[in-house]
């Protein structure tokens, strides 16, 4: 497989010089970008996926639903609609996507919307009776299209994007010059104990007058579904059956596991058939199923037995309250009721 990526490196090469023409047409004018009147947060990545951009949302909508009408807006990966579609009492995880469905289950206060095209989304949402405030642009980093006035990077710390390279070669989609254009980088999936003379380094690697924050994933202490909840402690110890649809899941794997415990692995965004399901429970017998809490929203109506989800939360290792005070003043400066 590496050898394979590196005899692509022409290709990578002709990927790189592509996308980085089609940034500088942003950037002189040649191609437009458009802004709008109220404060728009964008949150990416330069790599493809698992860099932990949606507990970074939900840790946006959290800091900012108590002052502001909030609307977040994804393409919604993988879903069977298409156009814009603001999420309601209707909608499943096949109309908006798991993501943002998870989203619209998790926050039912603000406005949840799906739009491969960014700009069409915010003018649906901005023309809205009850308009939102604040715009949350989930994946939005190379949506040039669309200029939002607050941009936050993110890498994960085993995969920095700094060490790594473009696609095909790499994983990156666009070239390392385009971190450039964030506000603040928040390096993702960091190690709980990560000391300072870590961080140091790693920002030492990014090398950019940009403020660099650390953040790891918490697991909670319960798993839930419609009916009841269990303490992770316990479930520990019992004999169950894992399911995990996402990248990188070693993590969600490891916090739960036991030795008599078995798994089940996915692609990430994985739609679940009847035959995965037959599958999931037959591998499972009489035992408790754990899966993610992006998953459960595909499989929370399969009738499978004894199904509950674990959420995990974005949690900064330090200068939380920096970060905060950041994203709050510039929402308060940009936003027109100030």
């Amino acid at each position: 497989m590496i050898v394979l990526r590196y005899l692509l490196f022409p290709f990578a090469i002709l990927y790189g010089i592509i996308t980085s023409a089609r940034n500088l047409f942003f950037d002189i004018g040649i191609l437009k970008s458009y802004s709008f009147p109220i404060p728009i947060i964008a949150v990416g990545n330069l790599s493809v996926g698992g860099t932990g951009k949606t507990p970074q949302i939900e840790y946006l909508i959290r800091l900012l639903s108590p002052q502001y009408k909030i609307a977040t807006l994804s393409r919604g990966y993988k879903r069977k609609s298409s156009g814009f579609v603001l999420a309601d009492a209707a909608s499943t995880a096949e109309i908006l996507g798991d993501e943002p469905y998870q989203m619209y289950l998790k926050f039912p206060e603000i406005h949840v919307a799906v739009d491969a095209d960014r700009k069409n989304g915010i003018e649906k949402l901005l023309a809205m009776k009850e308009a939102p405030e604040v715009i949350l642009l989930d994946d939005a980093f190379q949506h040039r299209r669309v200029r939002a006035g607050f941009y936050i990077l993110l890498t994960t710390y085993e995969d920095l994007y700094c060490d790594d390279l473009i696609l095909p070669t790499g994983t990156l989609r666009e070239s390392r010059s385009g971190a450039k254009r964030a506000d603040v980088i928040i390096v993702t999936k960091c190690p709980p104990a990560m000391t300072q003379v870590d961080k140091e380094k790693v920002i030492e690697k990014i090398s950019l007058d940009i403020p660099v924050y650390f953040s790891s994933i918490a697991y909670d202490e319960t798993v839930y579904n419609a009916m009841e909840t269990k303490n992770v402690e316990a479930v520990r110890k019992q004999s169950k059956l894992l399911v995990a649809g996402i990248a990188k899941p070693q993590p969600f794997f490891h916090y739960l596991q036991s030795g008599s415990d078995a798994e089940l692995e996915y692609a990430d965004h994985h739609h679940f058939s009847e035959s995965d399901v037959k599958t999931i429970q037959e591998k499972a017998g009489d035992r408790v199923i754990i899966t993610t809490e992006k998953d459960f929203v595909r499989l929370k109506n399969s009738n499978l037995k004894s199904l509950f989800y674990l959420p995990i939360k974005s949690s900064f290792l330090s200068k939380a309250d920096d970060f905060d005070q950041r994203i709050l003043k510039y929402v308060s400066t940009k936003n027109p009721r100030i």
